[in-house]
């Protein structure tokens, strides 16, 4: 390829220089080059003054986007913000399609996307892991199991508050935020109850391991009684449980539903105080409940639209149901073992006597204590039906 390049830069350069070849064929033969493409570039330089390389792009590209279809997918990118992505811009063009009649059709999720990648308006992170190589962990029925968490955000005086956040786990609704000054259990209190009075209270609560939701007394103890927030959620019947430590993908819609919050708290004035800021958080839940479509819920609904269209609700008095994993009630027996199906798990003796909670995914189940607190997880061998727990801290 090297020496084709050399050749044909010969040619051009003793073509343009004007210098006449008095037996064409030879100084082809020699050179290897065919005697009509040295006519054809001859012609070209005569024609053009000098040798220029032409694009080969075809002439015509009968798929190509239309340009006004690339402008209207640029504009809403600008005007969509925060909800900007390839999901809300198609949303955004089946409606002006349906009210104007344009000769485009909508395009598909990924024409869009390459669309933005043609003029640089796409966010690349090629390190981040792929959506598609995920699997979904979600309970099937509203109520079986709220997530809640904490987040800081900053005032106009450049002070911050935190949020609390209550997500029910089946349909991404957000049951309840809450403004308050610090993270503590007082407020978490106050944001489990707001969910609780408004959608009721769940089977199951999962949180974090932070100390408005743990211990009094903010260390793992055994000795150590239920925080004051345990103690509020069990009077309802509902279950307190944590994620393991330093995991907090456990949480990961409300962790990942932050993330969808700051992006449109940024686009709002800044509050100037916690008044200010419940209030904005109330015009927000307002928004992603009743008008946000999900991409994680079935046809993109909206959380409203799938807390109601549930065929049932769960609550404390009925075990969570999951499509993709079994909740299950393990008494401890006197020899320091539980049942899980056709497995015996040792626990320990310590333990006997007590009810340990297991979730089992498949082959893999984690133990949590009565306190909620994840006791171990393991994988199930299916090789034998006897195996032993390994601590998780």
């Amino acid at each position: 390829m090297a020496n084709r390049r050399r050749v044909m830069n010969l040619l051009n350069a003793t073509l343009a220089a004007g210098v006449e070849i008095e037996n064409v064929a030879q100084w082809c033969r020699d050179n290897g080059v065919a005697a009509r493409t040295f006519y054809r570039h001859r012609d070209r330089i005569r024609a053009e003054g000098q040798w220029r390389e032409r694009s080969r792009r075809p002439c015509r590209i009968p798929a190509t986007t239309p340009a006004d279809l690339d402008a209207w997918i640029c504009k809403l990118r600008a005007e969509l913000v925060p909800d900007n992505g390839a999901d809300y811009i198609r949303d955004a063009l089946l409606a002006i399609h349906a009210e104007t009649g344009p000769p485009w059709q909508v395009p598909s999720r990924s024409t869009i996307n390459r669309v933005l990648g043609r003029h640089d308006l796409l966010e690349r992170n090629p390190a981040k892991r792929p959506r598609s190589s995920w699997r979904r962990f979600c309970y099937a029925r509203p109520r079986d199991c709220y997530q809640i968490d904490a987040t800081t955000v900053a005032l106009a005086d450049d002070t911050s508050a935190v949020v609390f956040e209550v997500l029910d786990d089946c349909t991404r609704t957000l049951t309840a935020n809450h403004a308050a000054a610090a993270e503590t259990t007082q407020a978490a209190i106050a944001a489990i109850t707001k969910a609780a009075a408004e959608y009721g209270a769940p089977a199951l609560i999962l949180s974090d391991n932070g100390s408005a939701f743990t211990y009094t007394n903010h260390r793992r103890h055994p000795t150590a009684g239920p925080s004051t927030f345990a103690r509020t959620v069990n009077a309802w019947g509902t279950r307190l449980i944590h994620s393991s430590p330093y995991h907090p993908q456990t949480c990961g819609k409300v962790e990942r539903h932050q993330q969808t919050f700051k992006k449109w708290l940024a686009c709002q004035p800044p509050p100037t105080d916690l008044t200010e800021l419940q209030r904005l958080l109330d015009t927000y839940r307002d928004h992603y409940n009743n008008h946000r479509r999900h991409s994680a819920l079935p046809g993109r609904a909206t959380p409203h639209q799938a807390w109601t269209s549930a065929t049932s609700h769960g609550g404390p008095s009925d075990l969570p149901i999951q499509t993709d994993a079994t909740v299950h009630h393990c008494p401890v027996y006197d020899n320091g073992t539980i049942g899980v199906g056709h497995h015996r798990i040792g626990v320990g003796k310590a333990l006997r006597g007590r009810t340990l909670t297991v979730i089992r995914d498949n082959d893999h189940a984690t133990i949590y204590t009565p306190d909620g607190e994840p006791l171990a997880q393991l994988l199930l061998p299916a090789d034998r039906s006897y195996t032993s727990i390994h601590r998780t801290a």
